[in-house]
């Protein structure tokens, strides 16, 4: 027996009604908990800026999956997946019949999900919801050049940064800003 993390196919918008269900499993059954270490559902944190504020959410980036950590016996891995599957909700687990032996994903697989998901610590940023493109018309909302607008010249989002075509005493200039910095003129 050695954990691994396997992908947990559901309903989408079951993911944490299923986690609840099944940590509360584990709680009544005791030696359930020796088999099932840990149930994740992938989030990811997301800023959207509304109303110039920002606000940060978390949206699923995997919907209708969620993460099992399980230390699955040779003998009764039958009757455990089986009691998942029965959870309403579950649809199976991914890459397998219903007759078959679940298959783990890799340890590189589990940690980059765990990683954008924050469940362990990287060095990721959170990510934006709004998305803009070159040719866009912005409207900044802090820093130096609070209340102007511009376009798009350029987006670089290893940076998180934005070059704003901005007019200034007359004449156009280039500004860079973060992303966090301005909102879409609607």
């Amino acid at each position: 027996m050695a954990k691994h993390w396997y992908i947990l196919h559901t309903y989408t918008g079951y993911e944490s009604k299923i986690e609840k269900t099944i940590n509360s499993l584990i709680e009544k059954d005791k030696a359930l908990s020796v088999i099932i270490t840990d149930v994740k559902v992938p989030v990811e944190d997301v800023v959207e800026i509304k109303d110039g504020k920002k606000r940060l959410s978390q949206k699923k980036f995997l919907p209708g999956y969620m993460l099992i950590e399980m230390n699955l016996p040779d003998i009764e891995w039958k009757q455990i997946c089986s009691s998942i599957r029965q959870i309403q909700g579950v649809v199976s687990f991914v890459g397998t019949n219903n007759n078959e032996c679940p298959r783990p994903i890799s340890t590189a697989e589990a940690k980059v999900l765990l990683q954008k998901s924050n469940k362990i610590r990287n060095e990721r940023d959170v990510r934006l919801k709004q998305t803009f493109s070159v040719g866009e018309q912005v409207k900044i909302i802090e820093g130096a050049f609070t209340s102007f607008t511009g376009t798009i010249e350029e987006i670089n989002l290893e940076k998180n940064k934005l070059r704003i075509i901005v007019g200034i005493f007359g004449r156009t200039a280039p500004v860079e800003v973060d992303i966090l910095q301005v909102e879409k003129l609607w």
